[in-house]
């Protein structure tokens, strides 16, 4: 049995999965709130505990957590969303609790694994993998397998700017991650609310002193609110523009975008083709396919799983997914 562990600021998930018939089968999960008052070495343990009660034999334990991290030596450095986990040698204390190989990948890395090795990716040697949720990370999978890069910082496209001027995200204004995430589409919102509201013009989505959400933005903008609708426009070109650039460059077979594109796919399609059709290289674009993430709100627990599995190098034996 493989075991797949999700770290996240609020919880964490424990998961074991078993290859039946060429396919894996989760058999086991298990939610658990992550303590905000204890150090990470005994968040680790409540995990690790968890693990010790399921009576099958294990292989080896896959690690997804947020970034900044060393996936090489299994160090989680500090992520802004763990206070206190910083420089946490996860891997060899899981190691040693469990006493089976452990492996670490930040969240964008195994996610692309997830969908590689169990969901719209498979059979596929060059792909792309957008989180594109609360912030916008990648993870590529490159002929054949996976790209970290010479420090482990490959796929950081959140960084890259595409304006001069814009929202800010990943602390740079104008950013991929600025335009094309949760938190950029609630400010991008806000500013065309403000600009309405200027105008003497009423907005769905805007209350003020109420929280902005990219949730309740896409609502308005299915219910047809015109402001709403501008902004998944806006979104959906940048989108664009930010995969011409990685079309051009890399040369993928598919891209896979996950979370919000899932949710808002026609939203955002219309503008983010117009600006494909008019940058990309005509034949890197015809042939890459682009497609939401198939494993949903699943990919969490199939990311840590991926993470295993591929750590092992044992991939070739998974045929099809099993819900």
């Amino acid at each position: 049995m493989y075991i797949g562990i999700d770290i996240g600021g609020t919880k964490c998930a424990v998961t074991g999965g078993m290859f039946l018939d060429g396919r894996i089968e989760i058999v086991h999960k298990k939610k658990i709130e992550t303590p905000k008052d204890r150090p990470p070495e005994e968040v680790i343990e409540i995990l690790a505990d968890e693990v010790m009660k399921w009576s099958e034999e294990k292989t080896s334990v896959g690690i997804s957590c947020g970034g900044p991290l060393n996936s090489r030596e299994g160090i989680i450095l500090s992520p802004p969303n763990l206070t206190g986990w910083d420089h946490v040698c996860i891997t060899s204390i899981m190691e040693e609790r469990l006493k089976i190989p452990a492996y670490l990948q930040n969240d964008a890395n195994a996610g692309a694994l997830a969908e590689w090795l169990f969901g719209a990716g498979k059979g596929i040697k060059n792909l792309i993998f957008l989180t594109f949720g609360t912030g916008m990370g990648a993870g590529l999978i490159l002929n054949g397998g996976l790209y970290a890069g010479a420090q482990d910082l490959a796929g950081e496209v959140g960084h890259i700017r595409l304006e001069p001027f814009g929202p800010a995200g990943f602390g740079k204004m104008g950013s991929f991650e600025g335009f094309c995430s949760g938190g950029g589409i609630a400010l991008l919102a806000e500013a065309a609310a403000k600009e309405r509201e200027q105008q003497g013009r009423k907005t769905a989505y805007w209350v003020p002193g109420k929280t902005i959400t990219a949730r309740c933005v896409a609502e308005c903008a299915k219910r047809g609110d015109e402001t709403a609708t501008e902004v998944f426009r806006i979104c959906g070109e940048k989108l664009g523009k930010a995969l011409a650039l990685l079309i051009d460059t890399l040369n993928p077979e598919m891209i896979i975008l996950g979370s919000i594109y899932g949710r808002c796919r026609e939203l955002l399609e219309p503008s983010m083709r117009q600006v494909l059709e008019r940058e990309c290289l005509p034949g890197a674009l015809e042939n890459c396919r682009i497609l939401p993430a198939v494993l949903g709100e699943e990919i969490g627990d199939y990311a840590a799983l991926a993470t295993a599995v591929y750590g092992r190098k044992e991939w070739n034996c998974i045929t099809d997914i099993r819900h």
